[in-house]
């Protein structure tokens, strides 16, 4: 599968950077969309590329998703060498980054399921921080209903609303990719910052990139990153370039380090 030409040349300079942080979401991005969201899974060539990237000198890797922590680990099968980001930027393996309101968490949570139960298709998925209106199964007419009421419901809720594809999250923290991204990079120095996302959540990734870093956006839809492919499959091809591109200039290292 081929890049574009522009994407490679990106790709290529930012494989040289000293300290390269390589990150993605996961759901339309490393793993393809399905109507069952238990069911996801990494395309088998992107992990296994994420994973051997995480292994070169000066590498790190990192999925930020929507998901919980907890089911990030799990779904994506990644080992502990890749880092883990949930809850859209807010879950580290050190906790919250904010405290967690319980009682108002439990509360959207009844009323969403409250919501979906007279919907046919609507589901409700509850979140450690944050509890998700899913409509993708929804019949057109039914989806609408469900998150209109769910957007009347939520006027009396101290949350932050993320509207997603065929979704709508309400978190009782506040979540930003944008500021995992920020996170990661003071902790491991990085020189340069590559970040795959397909969904309005990612642009607050996207927003964050500096100078000399990439972002690649996956699938139509506005958005500030500068480059974009059409599918998982493309960023799979991109994880594969960037592993050979990360190996070529290792060895160019190598050898000037020899003479």
């Amino acid at each position: 599968m081929s890049l574009p030409a522009e994407l490679q040349r990106a790709l290529t300079r930012a494989a040289q950077a000293p300290r390269l942080l390589i990150t993605s979401d996961f759901d339309g991005t490393l793993a393809p969309i399905v109507n069952n969201p238990a069911d996801a899974r990494p395309l088998r060539d992107g992990a296994e590329a994420l994973v051997s990237l995480s292994g070169c000198p000066g590498v790190e890797t990192a999925l930020i998703s929507g998901r919980a922590l907890e089911v990030l680990r799990e779904l994506s099968g990644m080992p502990a060498a890749v880092h883990m980001v949930g809850s859209h930027g807010a879950e580290f393996d050190s906790g919250f980054t904010h405290p967690i309101n319980r009682a108002l968490l439990d509360q959207i949570a009844t009323e969403l399921t409250a919501i979906a139960a007279a919907r046919p298709g609507a589901t409700v998925e509850l979140k450690p921080a944050s509890v998700a209106l899913h409509v993708r199964n929804a019949e057109p007419a039914d989806a609408e209903a469900a998150c209109a009421q769910a957007l009347e419901s939520a006027q009396a809720w101290d949350a932050q609303l993320t509207k997603g594809k065929a979704v709508l999250e309400f978190a009782v923290i506040t979540t930003d990719k944008g500021a995992a991204i920020d996170i990661l990079r003071d902790e491991h120095q990085a020189s340069a910052v590559i970040y795959f996302g397909d969904d309005v959540t990612d642009e607050k990734a996207f927003r964050r990139l500096r100078d000399g870093d990439v972002g690649v956006k996956v699938g139509t839809g506005e958005t500030l990153a500068e480059f974009r492919v059409d599918e998982p499959e493309d960023v799979v091809a991109a994880l594969k370039y960037l592993l050979d591109a990360r190996r070529s200039a290792e060895t160019a290292f190598q050898q000037k380090k020899a003479e």
